[in-house]
């Protein structure tokens, strides 16, 4: 594997991971989310985390499975 696609992978793995964190310590540990959204101030800044993080880690993700797949065809 090429050192490139190791750090898209790492670097996508990590956002997801991050991201799940946050999730779940909202819905935990900051006091849960309701229809109106999060109870805490915490719990609204592990929102802002997860939403920024999960998207961008898995379109980092996605981009670096097509890469090694790509490497592994030369």
């Amino acid at each position: 594997m090429r050192t490139d696609t190791r750090q898209l992978l790492r670097t996508g793995l990590g956002l997801i991971g991050v991201g799940g964190v946050a999730a779940l310590l909202m819905l935990t540990a900051f006091g849960g989310v309701t229809r109106q959204g999060p109870h805490t101030n915490s719990g609204w800044l592990a929102l802002m985390v997860a939403m920024g993080c999960l998207p961008t880690g898995t379109l980092t993700l996605l981009l670096a499975v097509a890469k090694l797949i790509g490497d592994r065809k030369k």
